[in-house]
């Protein structure tokens, strides 16, 4: 239903009415990610140092201290009596 109202709205976005009844294809304005209208070419993107180091960084101490988070959240769980896993769910025979 949304992709039907999306096609309907694309459609009546690039088809324009003329006032002899026919319909022409308007032309979208483009993107030009390279070049500029004039042809020139666009100055090279800002590139970071160490962009793949800091995501390490910054993925590992985050999974440990979530780690650590949910280890101790589990413990204080169980010593309360709030959530005891059962035995019974272990048994595969």
């Amino acid at each position: 239903m949304v992709l039907n109202r999306v096609i309907r709205a694309v459609g009546r976005s690039t088809l324009l009415d003329t006032s002899a009844g026919q319909q022409q294809v308007a032309r979208l304005p483009l993107r030009r990610k390279y070049t500029y209208r004039s042809g020139a070419l666009k100055p090279m993107p800002d590139i970071t140092p160490f962009g793949l180091l800091g995501i390490i960084c910054t993925v590992i101490p985050g999974l440990l201290i979530g780690a650590t988070i949910s280890k101790n959240m589990a413990n204080f769980l169980e010593e309360n009596d709030l959530f005891v896993p059962s035995d019974d769910d272990d048994d595969d025979d």
